[in-house]
């Protein structure tokens, strides 16, 4: 056999084929790549992850570990209010923040996801740091009464199965906000109270140890484990006569071609809606133990496992854009600076209304807008496709319109972070399930011929935290 440039497999030179098949000896011919290039506006998700997000799988059950950088995640807060009253002498290091009833929590777990809670605040350990917000809460009246930031120095750890109580050094206490620099307030009168009420932040400052003193306890975070499927996908080019395979017909000659074209980008945007809608799971067929291997789509995968938010067609404003941009672009979720956005074609038409009394006009259109966005548009990197690009100062959002989100999603918009999402076809064992063509699946002893498009892939999304759905509304 030889190969031609583009790819599909020709019989030699002077070599019949074998068989009774028309065209060739049944064999698969990988599609995989050419397929993202039919019509990429129609389905720009799978063409962006055709292009630079594929990452073959070798189990159609494929499991994967989520990392969530320790380093971005060291603060808490107080559950149950704790409060230090002053003796009246000169020794305050002797307050500490001690276990008993008090609180020291987080609100995520040791994987790093916020999701329930409290949790132990696992990396407190002896020898760091800490500060947490306060009050002084002074003998001489309400009139005293400060602001502060209480610094600590953790000694020792009391540990119970709900959380992690502290033995921490007093170290000193300063205003928040005073005038002429920040005020010391460590000499506390008798009476005095330094409080701790119930939620309020706190984080751990960096560590502080003595010359020659011992190495210090350490900790660790976890990894996630999480799974995602391929999915089969088949689409049937429907069975033809050699009688019709002979035939000319009017419009379009070759009716077998034109029918082969409509089923590719058939069989693409099923991968497309799948892609985007699909609900990940593992079932079997009705009655047998054949498994049905379904993928997860980014939407309602984000809708369940990732960040929401609400917006209003009329009423948004700059403040309600800026203000989901600082959660979405939260650098202790891992989220990167640069996002797409699968938005509807109702999204992209509000997008583009520039005009004076739309939200954008008013707050991001103008040359002069003091709000550092701007909004510009152009083509993408792949294949032409329009974006509209938003330039904030947490990161740029690159508008891409999804023709898929109509009907029940007409008013949904999808922030994809790029770097935690990839498309996984099954390929191992010197085999791929990437999107190929079975030819001539027909019986053979069929005057005709019936081909199959097939693909086995599934998304795998990470980090859903990272990701977002924006619902817009009236």
């Amino acid at each position: 056999m030889a190969q031609d440039t583009n790819g599909v497999f020709s019989p030699s030179i002077g070599v019949a084929p074998q068989g009774v098949s028309i065209n060739d000896n049944r064999r698969l011919m990988n599609f995989g790549e050419r397929i993202s290039h039919l019509n990429p506006a129609a389905s720009p998700f799978f063409a962006y992850l055709s292009k630079v997000a594929k990452k073959p799988t070798d189990d159609p059950v494929f499991k994967f570990l989520e990392k969530r950088h320790q380093w971005q995640r060291r603060n808490f807060f107080v559950d149950g209010a704790i409060t230090h009253t002053s003796d009246g002498s000169s020794t305050q290091a002797t307050f500490n923040l001690v276990k008993g009833d008090d609180q020291i929590d987080v609100d995520y777990d040791v994987y790093g996801r916020k999701s329930g809670g409290p949790y132990k605040a696992e990396y407190i350990t002896p020898g760091q740091m800490i500060a947490i917000e306060g009050q002084l809460d002074a003998n001489a009246g309400s009139g005293s009464d400060k602001t502060l930031i209480v610094y600590y120095r953790v000694t020792d750890l009391v540990q119970n199965s709900l959380d992690t109580g502290i033995s921490a050094e007093f170290v000193k206490a300063i205003e928040l906000g005073a005038e002429n620099g920040a005020l010391d307030v460590t000499a506390l009168v008798s009476g005095d109270k330094i409080v701790h009420a119930d939620g309020k932040p706190g984080q751990v400052i960096g560590s502080a140890w003595a010359e020659g003193d011992t190495a210090p306890d350490g900790w660790r975070d976890e990894m996630y484990d999480r799974e995602g499927y391929c999915q089969i996908f088949k689409t049937a080019v429907p069975l033809f006569s050699g009688t019709s395979l002979a035939t000319r017909y009017r419009g379009d000659a070759n009716e077998y071609m034109r029918v082969w074209k409509e089923k590719l980008m058939e069989h693409k945007m099923d991968i497309e809606n799948a892609l985007l809608f699909g609900y990940g799971e593992v079932s079997t067929n009705d009655g047998t133990t054949s498994q049905q291997r379904k993928t997860w789509g980014i939407l309602p995968f984000t809708e369940i496992n990732g960040k929401v938010k609400a917006f209003s067609y009329a009423n948004s404003t700059y403040d309600t854009f800026v203000d989901a941009m600082s959660d979405i672009f939260d650098a202790e979720s891992g989220a990167g600076g640069n996002k797409l956005v699968l938005a509807s074609r109702t999204i992209m038409n509000w997008l583009n209304k520039l005009g004076g009394d739309s939200f954008l006009g008013n707050t991001m259109a103008y040359s002069d807008n003091p709000f550092n966005v701007n909004v510009s548009k152009g083509n993408s990197t792949f294949n032409g496709v329009a974006v509209t690009k938003v330039d904030t100062l947490y990161g740029s959002l690159n508008f891409v319109m999804e023709p898929l989100l109509r009907g029940p999603w007409a008013d949904h918009a999808v922030v994809v972070d790029l770097d935690n999402v990839a498309y996984r076809p099954l390929s191992a064992n010197g085999e791929s399930r990437d999107t190929h063509i079975k030819s001539n699946i027909q019986n053979n002893d069929v005057d005709g011929r019936k081909d199959l498009i097939l693909t086995e892939a599934g998304l795998e999304i990470s980090l859903p935290e990272t990701h977002a759905v924006l619902k817009f509304g009236t």
